[in-house]
């Protein structure tokens, strides 16, 4: 490996074979470059579509009552469907292994004030899970927690902008706000990257809205968020059995479309997927072809270097050289080759999407990258195909008889 004649031998050969030593190297470099770019840009294109479609928990299943438009067991079309709370316990108790946060929501607008200031926001009387599926990042205090729900709490946890609009300069924290004329103590501020409407909710106890309601059981929406590792497909017939455990409680029918709705973001990211999948393909089938091309061009100069060089081989075996070191000498110059076209088509790649960062965030490529083990399974491939490349020629250059060799033309 370390043998300074041969090396001098591959560089003398290289020298002589400038053009189609370039071009083969060329090849390998633009096809590894093109690799890196196109899944590179692969991974921004899903981080883009992660950012502006998936900003709330992506394992997000929502229950949402409607109306009948059939009539089903006995009962009317055009009938109001109401969640209750035993809904959520039923959806808890039914399916809680795969659920890693439930919660029920009581949504409704309400005129909020502190001194003089005053508006209309969204109360949403919620659980303390509601913090985690609309990712809510709490900036001061703390969110709901069970103890609130339990002792029926007045406390508020308000976004962002409802701090700027009703406190101006002031600190919301520890202070008390008037919704719907009683009084909540602000104990968390929140903000939220959904945007602007999202950071103009207030959260309260679902317990203590429903007592001052007259003790009723009522809820806006259920709002469960299955496993983080559970695949899209699985978490779709998970849905899909909520749906028809409700349905069935509920007494509505399994084709009426609008007396329940079911959002299910798994279904959604199952295309998603599948979208990524076949685009991810295609930029392996695009790179990997763009580096066969290379290593087939390696492989063409090794047939012809062989070639060219087949009286000097037959008086290497007629000196006593052995089929082995004619074997690496060739094999040495193709695997050179090829790692140095290797290693350069992934330095520009990564250079490439360093430079391009997140310039293009508007066309829903954010942060494109390739992982290192991504780049070392290229890399280590291009060699090992590069070494089969340079055999073939390598081992046909070993089995010149002599004879042969010294009275070709």
């Amino acid at each position: 490996m370390f043998n300074i004649d041969r090396w001098q031998e591959i560089f003398y050969s290289i020298k002589q074979n400038k053009l189609r030593t370039f071009l083969s190297g060329f090849t390998i470099s633009l096809g590894l470059f093109i690799f890196i770019i196109l899944f590179g840009f692969g991974n921004g294109l899903k981080n883009g579509f992660s950012q502006a479609f998936i900003l709330d928990s992506s394992s997000t299943i929502n229950i949402i009552p409607g109306k009948t438009t059939e009539a089903y067991l006995g009962l009317q079309q055009n009938r109001d469907v109401t969640l209750k709370n035993e809904d959520l316990e039923l959806v808890k108790k039914e399916f809680d292994e795969n659920l890693e946060f439930k919660t029920a929501t009581i949504t409704q607008p309400e005129n909020v004030t502190y001194r003089t200031s005053s508006g209309i926001y969204t109360v949403q009387a919620t659980y303390p899970d509601k913090q985690y599926i609309e990712k809510a990042i709490i900036t001061s205090g703390r969110f709901l927690n069970q103890s609130d729900i339990i002792n029926k709490t007045k406390f508020a946890v308000i976004g962002r902008l409802v701090e700027k609009d009703l406190f101006k300069n002031e600190k919301a924290l520890g202070k008390y706000i008037n919704i719907g004329g009683i009084n909540y103590k602000v104990v968390g501020i929140f903000y939220d990257e959904g945007g602007d409407n999202d950071e103009r909710i207030i959260y309260i106890p679902i317990s203590t809205l429903q007592s001052l309601k007259k003790s009723t059981d009522h809820v806006s929406q259920i709002d469960v968020a299955y496993l983080s590792d559970m695949k899209p497909s699985v978490a779709v017939k998970l849905g899909d059995e909520i749906e028809r455990t409700l349905r069935s409680k509920l007494k509505i029918s399994p084709t009426d479309k609008t007396g329940l709705v079911i959002r299910n973001r798994a279904q959604n990211m199952e295309d998603t997927y599948s979208f990524f999948t076949v685009i991810s393909s295609l930029v392996m089938f695009i790179g990997f072809g763009t580096i066969m091309a290379g290593i087939i061009g390696i492989s063409n100069i090794m047939v012809y270097i062989v070639k060219e060089r087949t009286k000097e081989i037959g008086i290497r075996k007629a000196l006593g050289a052995k089929p082995f070191s004619i074997v690496w000498l060739i094999l040495q110059e193709s695997i050179f080759i090829t790692v140095i076209s290797g290693i350069s088509g992934v330095i520009l790649g990564s250079l490439a999407l360093y430079f391009i960062g997140n310039n293009l965030s508007t066309y829903l490529i954010v942060d494109p990258s390739v992982s290192k083990e991504l780049l070392i399974f290229a890399t280590v491939s291009l060699i090992t195909f590069g070494t089969v490349a340079g055999f073939i020629p390598a081992r046909k250059a070993a089995k010149i008889k002599p004879i042969e060799a010294l009275s070709s033309d």
